[in-house]
């Protein structure tokens, strides 16, 4: 038997011992996994380390009452324990009348291959020799007068989900990763700037050498920065820190959210929240994509779904659970753990390019911010308001003039997004992804 039907059979047979035990109903998921990590700084290494890991979930049901537990021993007495324990629970919890695993005429029967398995484990030395590259050329840079190390890694998972609706799936995923951090300057102008790269396959990772040349160069465009008055301005967000715009539209149409209407966004779905020229989507089925799956946390098929279209908000994310309280269906974006219920998020979440440069989109900028890092967690979800620390440069007369920092950016999100213009530079780096944006008529307040 391959590993992953050894897990389903596992599963399966934990399902069938729950449901003769008292169980309506029974799921269950099983993570295995491998990583090493390596770590070094000014060439000398400071952590070099293999993990392996495995955690099994069983999540019972009887009527609405709904109990989870987990564990990561695979003894036959371990699990015998499990599922006594996991069954005397839900006996005792209080309902929860939206609770409940899938009907079997909503489970996905067939799915797609996604090519998220590099078959080739590195050698270690391969992953010193990428940190070390990284690390020596962000060294090089001319300015560059300390480190703070680099990283690189390798990780392998695989999944199993099993379910007594007649559920029974799994899928594997592989992970590269090099990232430095370096500094520039001396004394009280010391500035600190970093790079990094991530791929399912190591053939897809930027080369380490151009790794550390732009974390080097990045730090050393950062000595002598400024503050700056207060002023109401154009902000233009590199990509580094434009998926995190993306990333609060997620949190604002989960289901959860909305059930409960907490979220800024509630009244707007099938409303214009962007401008016409912006599509946002969802896409767990991209090919080598960094959190792609081919079914979701509860065995639902799931596609590839523009959340914005034409800058309309189409969809709230949703799990079982968040539709059925708001009447709706599932949209197969439920993801989970072993130790708690299935709750809705992305996959491979991306604002699509424009169609103008970066260039183009700051050329009319007479005064603005270009922000190259953010501090702090000030969004509010109820009302979209939005202030967060920032650093970057200073625009004028359209072009970069020079580093600034203890800035704040403040405004609302719903003006935020209104507002929004993507260039045309979008590069798939990690799990939620965007191009440089534009935000016209921004608060940035400073010295």
């Amino acid at each position: 038997m391959t590993p992953t039907a050894q897990a389903l059979d596992l599963l399966t047979d934990l399902i069938a011992r729950a449901k003769r035990a008292g169980a309506d109903h029974a799921d269950g998921v099983l993570f295995e996994g491998v990583s090493i990590a390596h770590a070094q700084r000014l060439g000398q290494i400071e952590k070099l380390e293999r993990s392996e890991g495995y955690d099994l979930g069983l999540r019972v049901l009887i009527g609405r009452r709904q109990a989870i537990v987990s564990s990561n021993d695979r003894t036959r007495s371990a699990l015998d324990a499990l599922v006594e324990r996991a069954v005397a629970m839900a006996r005792v919890v209080p309902e929860d009348e939206f609770c409940g695993i899938a009907d079997p005429d909503q489970i996905a029967r067939t799915w797609p291959e996604l090519d998220m398995v590099d078959p080739d484990e590195p050698a270690t030395s391969v992953l010193i020799d990428r940190a070390a590259r990284a690390e020596a050329t962000a060294r090089a840079v001319g300015g560059v007068t300390n480190s703070n190390g680099a990283e690189a890694s390798w990780s392998y998972s695989r999944v199993a989900l099993a379910a007594s609706n007649g559920f029974a799936g799994g899928y594997a995923g592989s992970g590269h990763g090099v990232s430095v951090s370096v500094i520039a300057g001396t004394g009280d102008g010391m500035e600190g700037e970093y790079d990094y790269s991530s791929a399912v396959y190591g053939a897809d990772l930027d080369d380490p050498d151009e790794v550390g040349q732009r974390a080097g160069e990045r730090a050393i465009r950062r000595v002598g920065a400024r503050k700056m008055p207060t002023a109401k301005v154009p902000v233009v967000y590199d990509p580094r820190v434009a998926s995190g715009l993306v990333g609060h539209l997620a949190g604002a149409i989960s289901g959860p959210s909305i059930a409960r209407k907490t979220s800024f966004l509630k009244e707007k779905l099938g409303q214009r929240i962007f401008p016409a020229a912006v599509d946002i989507i969802d896409d767990p089925h991209r090919p080598r994509g960094h959190r792609s799956k081919p079914f979701d946390g509860e065995g639902i098929a799931n596609q590839r779904r523009a959340l914005i279209e034409d800058g309309v908000l189409t969809t709230w994310l949703l799990d079982l659970r968040s539709a059925r309280q708001l009447g709706l269906k599932t949209t197969g974006h439920a993801s989970r753990g072993t130790s708690g219920p299935p709750g809705p998020s992305t996959t491979n979440l991306y604002m699509a390019a424009g169609t103008v440069s970066q260039k183009d989109l700051i050329a009319d900028i007479e005064s603005g911010l270009y922000i190259t890092s953010l501090m702090g967690q000030g969004v509010n979800g109820v009302t979209g308001d939005y202030s967060r620390g920032a650093s970057g440069f200073w625009i004028e007369k359209g072009e970069i003039a020079f580093p600034v920092n203890e800035i704040t950016v403040a405004g609302n999100l719903i003006e935020m997004f209104r507002n929004l213009t993507p260039a045309d530079d979008l590069v798939f780096r990690g799990g939620t992804n965007a191009p440089t944006v534009r935000i016209d008529g921004m608060t940035v307040a400073g010295a």
